[in-house]
């Protein structure tokens, strides 16, 4: 389980589970345990106002050095 964070203001923006090494390049809609996101049309943002990604399908492109992350990773 790894909590994203907004790399602007500190606040959570979700908690995922992520599976296998590697960095987050998009995190799977499926996988989101707790949302603290806000949503604008296909866009998800922080309470701040930063573009954090963006809705493709199944999963959200996830902006790189928008977010930090922490916590540990789930083997494959």
């Amino acid at each position: 389980m790894i909590v994203v964070k907004c790399a602007q203001c500190k606040r959570r923006i979700f908690k995922y589970q992520k599976i296998g090494k590697g960095r987050l390049w998009h995190s799977w809609k499926d996988r989101i345990i707790e949302d603290y996101s806000v949503k604008d049309g296909n866009e998800v943002k922080c309470q701040c106002g930063n573009l954090i990604g963006i809705v493709e399908g199944k999963w959200i492109k996830m902006k790189q050095y928008s977010f930090t992350y922490s916590g540990t990773r789930t083997r494959k």
